[in-house]
This record gives C-alpha cells, structure tokens and sequence, in this order.
C-alpha cells in the first residue's frame, strides 16, 4: 500500500522564556495562552520537542515517525545519506520583548565532544521590528580572549560588541563562534541547524518569577567564540515570483520568494524544502487539492513531492538542503 505524500503542517511548539511577550499571538496567529511566549518551534527533532503533524491523513504522527518510515520520501536520497534518519534543522518564530541574553554556540566539533549535537549555525529573518530596535552581533574590532574576559569580569561587555539597528526584511546570518543577542522589540523567523546547544554569556543580572538568575557558562564558551570582527548581514535580491538566494551554507540554502500570482514548481527528490510565509497568504495546489497559508505559517514539502503551484500574495523563505 502506498502512503500518501503531501504538503506538511505541523502543531506549533510553544516555549515560555523570561524576554517573551504576546507578539507571536497578535502578529502571527499562534495559539498562546501566556504573556511570556517568546519562541513557536515549527518543525523539530531535538529530543523531547519533537513535531506533530497538524493536518491530512497523518495527522498526530510524529516528524521523527515518518522520517523513521520513509526517510527517503520525506528526505530526500541526498539528505538522507548525509544525516541518516535525522531531520537536520530546526525551524522557529520568536518573539523578543526583553533582550535576549548574550550567547554563542558551539561548531560541529565541539558540539559533538561535549554534547553529542551537531553545532548551531543560524539564520535570522526580522519579520517586524519596533523603532530603535536592534542586535548584538560580533564584536566592533577584533579582540581576543583576554579583552573578552577582562570585559565580562567589569561588566562591561556590552561595550565591545557590535550594535545594529534592524528593520523588517534584514536577514542576519550567525556562523558558530559568533556572540550574539536579539534584542527587544522584535519578531524573528530562525533557521538554524538541529541543536539546542547555546552558551550564556551574560543575561544583564535580570532575575526569572522566583528571584533566580539563570545560568552561564563562561568557562564553556572560551573555546568556542570567534573573537575577530564578523560580517553577518546579508544583501539579496526581490525579483517578484523568483527564488532569489539569501543564504547558501553547508547546512542549508534559504531563498526569498516575493510571490504575486502563478509560480509552478518542479523538484528533484534529493531534498526536502519549507516554506515560512513571513506576509501575506500563499496557497500550493497539489493532486487537485488547495492548501492554505497565511503569515506564521510553515510547511514541509516532502521530497517524494516533484510538481506544485504557488498562488497568492506573499513573502515567502524557502528552505533546502
């Protein structure tokens, strides 16, 4: 018997986190129920958070459950016989009301000596930024380990990071090793590799409901940091109803799509791709059958799916390997 491939939803995983507010809800439709949501992990199998699907005739399978009976389907042969049966990236929204903490996250190499993870190379689309919002990325100059430390001992770390002004529409993207924090004020769509591996710098002494700070981990962060200048902006085109590349790394490929009417699709089946509509409202029509979409909404195509059509208005990622 044949199983039936088709465009993917997933229920949203809903985290509280002590800078998360309510934009998820009044900007992207999630079903919150606290004032303090600050990510909805859309498609994930870090262990414990692992997705469901939301919608069609697998609908209360696992992400994980599918992958384990039709890795290649879901996939893809290329991606499959990269990662085995693990789905290699995570996908979220988040909603920073407060800034986040200063962090940074570990390479391949050492994510799998001291956690067995892979390591967490990230992007950052900004979906909607209040005036004068801004991030942390990188350092202003070069500096080394000791300026770095010397900094964080005096409190004063802030003030050799690099401090950017965001609008809607930038897209950030943070090679491991890179110190960073989103800031508050912001909505942000993240793609990044499957890990959940990050190493807190500095949380500017802020205390949770019971009084308690949360953890650091200064002593494992020495040795992952890139202490030299980098450049994480990234330019790309908006040709209307193309693909046009924002972000192409060993771990994934990340185009915009401004969609306005008609687009027809044709894949090979080496890879999986994800749609997160950050505008508007897009519809797939695929065997005959319209799926919706609207803003905040992600969608796994699976890679036994070779043929559909994009219709509507909207800004559209897309997501490969």
């Amino acid at each position: 018997m044949s199983i039936k491939m088709y465009p993917l939803q997933f229920e949203p995983i809903l985290k509280e986190r002590i800078w998360g507010g309510e934009k998820l809800k009044t900007v992207l439709n999630k079903p919150i129920v606290s004032n303090i949501t600050g990510e909805s992990w859309e498609l994930s199998t870090v262990e414990g958070d692992v997705s469901v699907v939301a919608n069609g005739e697998h609908k209360g399978k696992s992400l994980a459950e599918l992958i384990e009976k039709l890795p290649n389907e879901i996939l893809g042969t290329r991606v499959y016989n990269r990662f085995g049966k693990q789905f290699p990236l995570l996908f979220k929204y988040l909603d920073a009301r407060e800034d986040l903490s200063i962090q940074v996250h570990p390479n391949d190499q050492l994510a799998k000596e001291r956690h067995n993870s892979f390591g967490k190379t990230e992007m950052w689309y900004v979906m909607q930024a209040d005036p004068d919002a801004r991030i942390i990325v990188g350092f202003k100059e070069d500096s080394n380990k000791e300026e770095y430390v010397e900094n964080l001992k005096n409190n004063t770390l802030v003030s050799i990071l690099d401090d950017v002004k965001v609008k809607a529409g930038d897209v950030f993207f943070l090679e491991t090793g890179t110190v960073h924090a989103i800031g508050a004020g912001l909505v942000v769509a993240e793609i990044q590799q499957t890990s959940d591996i990050t190493y807190r710098l500095y949380d500017f002494d802020r205390v949770d409901a019971q009084g308690n700070k949360r953890e650091l981990h200064v002593d494992l962060a020495l040795d992952a940091i890139n202490y030299n200048k980098v450049d994480t902006y990234k330019k790309y085109e908006t040709i209307v109803n193309e693909s046009n590349v924002v972000v192409d790394c060993p771990y994934f490929t990340t185009n915009f799509i401004p969609l306005s009417g008609v687009v027809k699709v044709n894949r090979n089946k080496d890879t999986f791709t994800v749609y997160m509509c950050v505008e508007g409202a897009f519809e797939i029509r695929y065997e005959n059958v319209i799926y919706q979409y609207k803003k905040g909404d992600t969608v796994l195509i699976p890679a036994a799916i070779d043929g559909y059509v994009l219709n509507g208005e909207a800004s559209i990622l897309e997501v490969s390997i």
